[in-house]
């Protein structure tokens, strides 16, 4: 009888140390809590699973007990499972399901795993995410919390500003992510939060913010409601030209959400072209925004050097005549 593969992780250096171990293996994390009835029938199940695939590490993680990575992972609910190959996230699954773990695992043990985090200059690989994340809008904010619910007096005293002045921005909660909390600090040179960046470029903290106003210089700059659709599609060619080949689908490669999207991921992963995705689902601005962006009303969409290849049946077509490979490596 084949022997259980499945661990029990104790603390937080353990998790990362048995990710670094497992190199180009995969690895199923199982976020769960003892008093969840349904993460302990999925424990059984893991079980049976580390018994079958012996190739395959199978960890689990108490989700409470270990907040710091649950943060890191967006951990929101249990039992979640994360797929992991060199330490990088290829995968994640919601809720109890056997049979689309199973399936998962299944597919994963011959997903192709991306570059070893060893093989990359950690500090050059944070600055670029920093860059992309100044940039996902024009006017970003980085405060503690969110929004709708500030975790400290400065982060809510700037919420109120931008809302007086009908600013249309988007936020990063710094809390959820001690990389990018303390990464920012270097990068921008500014040791506290919340920090304002417009246009990529950083204004300052609650102090400028607030001595801007009162000499009537923060109107002038501000990105406003009015500016709301010129905005989106700034946002929306910002995320088209964020790699050479870039897919619009519903859901993510590893599971998508529906038949189409499923049939060019099946495409796309044969030509082994490396290309970001864009989940639909998970902005309803830019889902409804990029149809009249590219006047294409449905989904998945193809970009390739930031201009539209188009859907499945022209992917198809291009595929079948071998002309995609070409288009694809072109950029």
């Amino acid at each position: 009888m084949s022997l259980s593969n499945l661990k029990e992780v104790p603390n937080e250096k353990s998790f990362y140390e048995q990710l670094s171990a497992a190199k180009k293996t995969l690895v199923v994390v199982h976020f769960w809590a003892p008093w969840a009835d349904q993460c302990k029938q999925m424990n059984e199940v893991l079980e049976e699973l580390s018994k079958a695939n012996s190739d395959v590490n199978f960890l689990k993680v108490e989700a409470e007990e270990l907040p710091e990575v649950s943060m890191k992972y967006e951990i929101e609910a249990v039992p979640t499972f994360i797929f992991f190959k060199n330490e990088k996230v290829i995968g994640k699954m919601n809720g109890a399901d056997a049979p689309q773990l199973t399936k998962l695992v299944k597919q994963h043990i011959n997903t192709i795993a991306p570059p070893s985090l060893a093989d990359e200059d950690p500090k050059a690989t944070l600055q670029e995410r920093l860059k992309q994340l100044i940039n996902a809008a024009p006017c970003m904010l980085f405060m503690k919390g969110n929004p709708d619910e500030p975790k400290c007096g400065f982060s809510r005293q700037m919420i109120g500003i931008l809302n007086q002045h009908k600013a249309v921005f988007s936020s990063f909660d710094i809390l959820t992510d001690p990389e990018v909390r303390q990464g920012l600090k270097e990068f921008s040179n500014w040791p506290t939060y919340p920090q304002l960046y417009i246009k990529g470029d950083l204004v300052g903290g609650l102090d400028i913010i607030k001595e801007m106003v009162e000499d009537g210089e923060l109107e002038n700059i501000l990105p406003k409601e009015d500016d709301k659709e010129e905005l989106l599609n700034q946002r929306i060619k910002s995320i088209i030209n964020q790699s050479p080949v870039v897919l619009f689908m519903k859901g993510q490669p590893s599971s998508p959400q529906c038949g189409f999207s499923r049939q060019i991921i099946s495409i796309l992963n044969k030509t082994e072209v490396e290309y970001t995705h864009f989940d639909i689902f998970t902005d309803e601005a830019v889902r409804q925004g990029i149809k009249k962006y590219s006047d294409w009303p449905t989904f998945p969409q193809l970009y390739v050097g930031g201009e539209l290849i188009g859907g499945l049946d022209i992917v198809k077509e291009m595929d079948e005549n071998d002309e995609l490979i070409d288009a694809l490596k072109a950029h």
